[in-house]
């Protein structure tokens, strides 16, 4: 029997990882993958790699997940969060019904989160939490409820005192919470109609979990969880998570500095053009080659040529694989250029003659008027995109500029937030939350948001630099918000 794993050997395994347990590593893993399969060969004596993984069941499923799956929790955690658990979801939920509660911790580790819902719910009144993971290790020391000093560095002393008892430089959660909990193990992309049945659940926390699922794999997770929710119930993810381009099934929330969400009327329709528009917008999202990203020997002519040819060629192949054929869509090339050389009131007479029902064109159009200053027209074209597509970050950073114009610089702020978490990498939020800050006077929030601007944008994509960088280069992006920082008493 031997124990050399090759890299084809070590791919295969990550295939397996994916599908089976939805986990997605990188090429940089690879190793660690390798040591977890040369480990569970050896432990189950299988000869070859191939004879491993059709002995794979659920057993031996459960043992890899212990071993690439890492459970880093504690009491208490993301406490904004909580406060939007407390002061909003459940007097809310309470309010519009009768029958118990059902919380759900999905890849709950060692319970930590699972148990302070239950802790949160004392006052609530009849409310029930099940916990699930695909880690059996981590289970059993759920179910014992004992935990170190450092699980709970952020639970209020009134709450540890309440609740634990100290023995031997360990905590003991009383029984009274432990038996508000129900631990199960399970594997969030294994179905089970059971379970998940409709309507099962109000409140789902399921954090740092399908961040690291490959991209269908979120989709079928996420799914499962929508179905599985009252209507009006409320999904809590990951400071690093967010459902755009994952699902539609649900209302973006942003109360107590957090994020979440709210299910929607299962049987609210979703449009036709905005079930297109989320087609168009993975084909759209899709990265550009690291040369035209970064501007390198091409001029803007240039790069437009290029990102339509690569969006027209994905959408050809995507057409080809599709059971329904999306319409061509429109040759915005044109627009851009017009839009380089600011002759806007041209582009926007080009846009005319495109569908007002097309997405893309309805945000170029917004993109237009807000360069031209025509802020109230493109504020209700904004409106109407995100009451069609309220995961739309170019719209909301749109209305950003707009409501300062208009002299609301917290909803500015507030749609510039919401811009940031929905897409992580579009730089031009944040700049424009450092130049509202400092303007303010908050000269620290704007250094902040200053250095953020800057880290993204070295490779932020420059079709999107010419859309919503109001006319300036990367470069000149970039000395904006360097000579912003200084003004601000910081250093680049």
């Amino acid at each position: 029997m031997t124990s050399v794993v090759s890299r084809a050997d070590a791919e295969s395994f990550r295939g397996v990882v994916a599908t089976r347990l939805g986990l997605q590593f990188d090429d940089a893993k690879l190793d660690e993958l390798s040591n977890t399969l040369r480990a569970r060969m050896l432990a189950v004596r299988a000869p070859t790699v191939d004879a491993y993984i059709a002995r794979l069941d659920a057993r031996e499923l459960s043992a890899v997940a212990e071993r690439l799956t890492v459970g880093e929790t504690y009491f208490f955690r993301y406490r904004e969060q909580l406060d939007a658990l407390d002061e909003v979801v459940f007097p809310t939920l309470l309010h519009h019904g009768s029958r118990p509660l059902r919380v759900l911790s999905a890849g709950c580790a060692t319970g930590e989160e699972a148990y302070t819902l239950a802790i949160l719910a004392q006052h609530v009144g009849n409310v029930e939490v099940v916990a699930f993971d695909v880690n059996p290790t981590a289970l059993a020391r759920a179910r014992v409820g004992q935990y170190a000093t450092w699980s709970l560095r952020e639970t209020p002393a009134s709450m540890r005192e309440r609740y634990f008892s100290a023995e031997g430089g360990q905590y003991t959660l009383s029984n009274e919470i432990r038996s508000l909990v129900r631990f199960e193990q399970r594997n969030l992309l294994d179905d089970d109609p059971l379970f998940w049945q409709p309507g099962a659940f109000d409140v789902v926390f399921c954090r740092n979990v399908i961040m690291y699922f490959s991209a269908p794999a979120m989709r079928v997770a996420v799914d499962r969880i929508a179905r599985s929710m009252r209507r009006g119930g409320y999904l809590f993810m990951g400071h690093a998570e967010t459902l755009r381009g994952v699902s539609r099934a649900f209302h973006l929330c942003h109360t107590h500095d957090t994020f979440y969400y709210q299910r929607k009327d299962p049987r609210e329709p979703i449009a036709p053009d905005m079930q297109r528009a989320e087609r168009e917008q993975q084909l759209v999202s899709a990265p550009m080659p690291v040369a035209v990203a970064l501007g390198l020997d091409a001029s803007w002519i240039d790069v437009i040529r290029r990102a339509s040819e690569r969006v027209a060629k994905l959408a050809t192949e995507h057409a080809a694989a599709s059971p329904v054929n999306a319409r061509t869509r429109p040759d915005t090339a044109p627009v851009l250029d017009m839009m380089r050389r600011e002759r806007f009131d041209e582009a926007l007479d080009l846009l005319a003659t495109f569908s007002p029902s097309d997405p893309e064109t309805q945000l170029l159009r917004a993109i237009l008027l807000t360069n031209n200053g025509r802020h109230r027209e493109a504020e209700e074209i904004c409106a109407d995109l995100l009451a069609r597509d309220e995961l739309n970050a170019g719209a909301h950073y749109l209305l950003a500029l707009c409501r300062e114009h208009s002299g609301d610089a917290d909803a500015a702020r507030e749609h510039d937030r919401i811009a940031t978490y929905l897409d992580e990498r579009f730089a031009m939020p944040h700049v424009h939350m450092g130049l509202l800050e400092r303007r303010a006077g908050h000269f620290e929030r704007a250094a902040d948001e200053l250095r953020r601007a800057l880290e993204l944008l070295g490779s932020e994509d420059a079709s999107r630099i010419l859309l919503f960088g109001g006319g300036f280069s990367r470069e000149a992006l970039a000395l904006l918000c360097r000579n912003e920082l200084r003004r601000c008493g910081a250093s680049p």
